[in-house]
């Protein structure tokens, strides 16, 4: 590459991020080692010959690799993945060891990457190895997420559950509600809501294939798409997680909590009492404010609006179905699933900003949520009680605010889009004989 292009504004931010990236990574590896486990590098390196930790998570990220490469070449990549994990597979059934697939698909990956350093050059190469950093991206998303948990269960002996618990009543305790439903539609609703409480980076995948369809034939990629929203949120997310600690009523108040419980009264009798911090063990992740759970189906059914309506009922129907899950699992806290939402909107505002060019409507629009959010955390922290005591006042402030951020950020995009959208081009009048 020249010296020209890498002075290029954009080629510098893309250097830096990944330097950044790679420093990101490399910490949470030598943070993991110190509890003497292995990070998300070693545990990515692992899936090249080990079985996976999620199949479908894998062939998701192959998937969107594969938004670069022609048709033929889809197929040829596909075929190669399903028969090294069909090896794989007999391997793994003649000696008795864990099943999972994967693998197959994760090979190809990496073979994309080398060929695009020894076969391809220019705009060419650039493209390919987009297509393989957004597909690893996804994978490492991951696995970073499972060390963040990891640091957090470490790191935070104390949690704030009491404070969400009693904060909780302004909501009308939503967790308590909807988990006494979950339990009254066994086994039906909660196999549903579990897969699809697991398979949320699949469903994510899904709208991006959508998003990134035109790739191959456009040879670029769209500026901005839910991949990018995606990642930003799994990153953000777990360093709010490490200032405000909270592990969620089935642990805190349920079952899954032990010893450390407050009591095992989730979903049947809502708590009571004032709130303090209470200690809990060393392995549960203190990953429920914000909800991230809500905050990526909420991107998903942000990016699924401007789709075919198919795809439109699949954004409703995941987002719907992943807040019910949060909160008839025990998972979340509605508290959590308020903070969330106004979570996610104020990244896609900052990142659709970004995308477009900085102005005064978008730096108004991702303050005002972020200021949001920090009073929103500071509210559940310090005016539980009060809370509590007026659920007909606080309870519909909580609703409002979140409302107002939709609104905000609803009336702003729709101007942006109506500045983006193309001018109709005019009707050429017939020709006079």
């Amino acid at each position: 590459m020249t010296s020209a292009a890498w002075r290029r504004p954009r080629t510098v931010l893309w250097a830096a991020a990944a330097v950044v990236g790679l420093g990101f990574l490399i910490a949470l590896e030598i943070a993991a080692r110190h509890y003497g486990l292995p990070g998300p590098m070693t545990n990515q390196v692992k899936e090249v010959v080990l079985a996976p930790k999620s199949g479908p998570l894998l062939y998701g990220s192959m998937a969107l690799t594969m938004v670069v490469l022609t048709w033929r070449e889809r197929f040829v990549a596909l075929g190669a993945a399903v028969g090294i994990d069909l090896v794989f597979f007999l391997v793994r059934w003649a000696v008795g060891a864990r099943m999972m697939f994967g693998n197959g698909a994760l090979w190809v990956v990496l073979a994309c990457a080398v060929i695009a350093v020894t076969r391809r050059t220019g705009r060419e190469r650039a493209l390919l190895l987009k297509g393989v950093g957004l597909g690893l991206l996804l994978v490492a998303g991951r696995k970073t997420g499972d060390t963040w948990l990891l640091i957090t269960a470490k790191t935070r002996p104390t949690v704030l559950d009491q404070y969400l618990g009693t904060a909780d009543h302004a909501l009308g305790d939503p967790s308590w509600l909807v988990g006494r439903i979950v339990r009254a539609t066994e086994p039906v609703g909660t196999h549903l809501l579990d897969y699809v409480y697991i398979q949320l980076a699949v469903a994510a995948v899904v709208v991006a294939l959508y998003q990134l369809r035109n790739v191959a034939s456009e040879r670029r990629f769209p500026r901005h798409h839910l991949v990018r929203t995606f990642l930003l949120i799994g990153l953000l997310g777990p360093g709010i997680y490490m200032i405000y600690p909270v592990v969620g009523p089935v642990f805190a108040y349920g079952p899954d909590g032990a010893q450390w419980a407050v009591a095992d009264i989730w979903p049947n009798a809502l708590p009571s009492g004032t709130p303090h911090h209470m200690p809990f063990n060393d392995f549960t992740p203190r990953n429920c404010m914000p909800s991230l759970h809500t905050a990526w189906a909420t991107a998903i059914f942000i990016h699924s609006r401007k789709g075919p309506r198919i795809l439109r009922f699949f954004g409703a129907f995941w987002l719907v179905t992943t807040l019910g899950a949060t909160l008839g699992f025990g998972y979340h806290y509605g508290t959590d699933l308020v903070a969330g939402v106004v979570f996610t909107l104020t990244i896609e505002a900052a990142l659709r900003s970004q995308e477009r060019g900085w102005d005064r409507a978008g730096l108004r629009l991702v303050a005002y949520g972020t200021a949001v959010f920090a009073a929103l955390l500071l509210a559940y922290r310090y005016l539980s009680v009060p809370m509590a005591g007026l659920p007909w006042l606080f309870g519909p402030l909580l609703i409002l605010a979140m409302a107002s951020v939709i609104y905000a950020y609803v009336r702003t995009t729709r101007r942006w889009d109506r500045k983006q959208a193309p001018l109709p081009h005019p009707r050429k009048a017939p020709e006079l004989v």
